[in-house]
């Protein structure tokens, strides 16, 4: 059974209370008014207002008014249809359903009453009344709820509910309190923090499962857009990642370790970007799940790619992580169909490389006029065909003529060893020409908009499995791929139907994906 049944039929069900169970009395729900009794009802309200508001005198504050309220009561007509429909999907006696079933785990046997269950929706809270099957050899499995399992509720929230939620807990700048506001005002709910993390939880986990097949997709059809575009150059498919600081919190205190961020950009004929693909993930020792992550779903968008293969680069600075991989797995990775060897180019960012060049300017000129002119001079040289050596060759001069000394020196042969040794991944003027990105920015930016907008807010701490569950969410929704993913889901939840006596198979739960 995959996650995501687990999650339908594990989380999305609350138990039904002992007292309730044990009663062997039929007890069916009263059914209430028609539906068109309670639409109406709801509908005649919104009408009093607008009948109402006609005969008095305009003004905004009363224009003002009239909206809010008929935007409440709307909402109320709403709830109450969902109330009464959710509430006819099962017979009102219970003896018109089997006594016994079998789902997965084994036979079940239906209790003999309705038991409830307050259900939040777009519209605001419901009382559901379903029927129960409870595990028959009483083993401790949870009662089966088919119909709270057919809706796929989620901790006592509506799929759409949920998506919701976890979208706002995703946003930037939101926290809890901001997002239980906006729920509040919104949508009626009135959740505490506790019921927002079961729900944004449960979402995230069963998000995470389905975020590598629906970024495969969306990476294909990127590409796709890229081989039909007009331009010069070869389409190019850009990977980078970059490390960023975040507080983490422990028993007793907090420290700030180092998350990890990739990007898997594709950009067109004409060196435009089409889209990006995000990746990111709590501080790990050694970053090995991003690395994972990122080579997965780099190897299966590439052998899924049946057209002619694009320019392939890395971009990134010259971390330890950002070039471990590179020289470990990129530089070594083969075709997943074909078996060839890919042919990476490996790109120093050019802002990294440029900080470098300032670091040995200060040092030679201090922070005069002249060491502005001759970084800028610099950062046009290495633009062009072996311009690195033209930058090394003038700061060497350089250095030789103001003789640094001390630590001055040692400085400036740490700025110079950094830029000498990496030569090979700072062809800028062949990248260029070439339509290969010069620099890093779309990582950079990753770091920000991932983590600085919305877990490195003013005093924020996070525990690491908290952090993923929210990042798990943002990777989605930056992504661009939240409603491919969540139809996965939602369409990975097995539905129960319970046939009713005069079914043939009367001892059988029919299940469907």
């Amino acid at each position: 059974m995959s996650y995501s049944t687990h999650l339908c039929l594990l989380l999305t069900t609350l138990l039904t209370p002992r007292a309730e169970q044990a009663s062997d009395a039929p007890s069916p729900a009263p059914e209430g008014p028609d539906l068109a009794d309670v639409a109406q009802t709801a509908l005649q309200q919104a009408l009093d207002l607008v009948a109402s508001f006609r005969q008095q005198p305009l003004g905004p504050a009363r224009t003002h008014l009239l909206e809010q309220q008929l935007q409440d009561q709307l909402r109320e007509l709403g709830r109450v249809l969902l109330q009464w429909t959710y509430n006819h999907l099962e017979p009102a006696d219970v003896n018109d359903l089997s006594k016994h079933v079998r789902f997965e785990a084994g036979p079940y046997t239906r209790l003999n009453r309705k038991t409830p269950q307050n259900v939040w929706t777009l519209f605001g809270p419901i009382r559901l009344w379903r029927v129960g099957y409870r595990p028959t050899d009483k083993g401790g499995d949870p009662t089966l709820f088919p119909l709270a399992l057919g809706l796929g509720l989620i901790h006592g929230a509506s799929p759409a509910l949920a998506d919701r939620a976890a979208r706002l807990l995703a946003e930037a700048g939101m926290t809890q309190r901001r997002t239980l506001l906006r729920l509040q005002q919104d949508y009626g709910v009135g959740w505490g923090v506790k019921k927002l993390r079961q729900v944004t939880q449960a979402v995230s986990l069963a998000l995470a499962e389905q975020r590598h097949d629906a970024q495969v997709k969306k990476l294909l059809e990127l590409l796709e857009q890229a081989a039909a575009s007009r331009g010069r150059h070869k389409p190019v498919l850009s990977v980078g990642r970059d490390g960023i600081t975040l507080g983490v919190r422990f028993k007793g205190g907090s420290l700030y370790e180092v998350a990890t961020t990739a990007t898997v950009t594709v950009l067109d004929r004409r060196g435009q970007r089409l889209g990006t693909i995000y990746l990111a993930y709590v501080p790990e020792p050694g970053q090995a799940t991003l690395s994972k992550e990122l080579t997965r779903l780099l190897r299966e968008g590439l052998s899924r790619w049946q057209g002619v293969l694009p320019r392939l680069c890395y971009v990134s600075d010259a971390g330890d992580n950002e070039t471990s991989y590179y020289d470990k797995i990129l530089s070594r990775m083969k075709h997943p169909r074909t078996g060839a060897k890919l042919d990476w180019i490996r790109v120093l960012d050019y802002y990294h490389a440029s900080e470098r060049i300032w670091t040995m300017a200060d040092l030679l000129f201090g922070t005069s006029r002249r060491a502005v002119s001759w970084v800028r001079k610099m950062q046009k040289w290495l633009l062009k065909a072996g311009g690195v050596n033209r930058v090394l060759h003038s700061a060497v001069a350089f250095r030789d003529r103001y003789e640094l000394k001390g630590k001055k020196l040692q400085e400036f042969h740490k700025a110079y060893r950094y830029l000498r040794k990496r030569m090979k991944s700072m062809r800028y003027a062949e990248y260029r020409r070439v339509g290969v990105p010069l620099g890093s920015g779309v990582t950079e930016a990753a770091c920000k908009t991932i983590f600085t907008q919305r877990l490195k807010l003013s005093g924020m701490r996070w525990k690491k499995a908290g952090a993923q569950t929210v990042l798990n969410l943002r990777l989605l929704h930056l992504s661009g791929v939240w409603e491919e993913a969540y139809q996965r889901v939602l369409k990975g939840c097995e539905e129960a139907k319970v046939p009713g006596p005069s079914d043939a198979h009367e001892n059988t739960v029919e299940t469907a994906a």
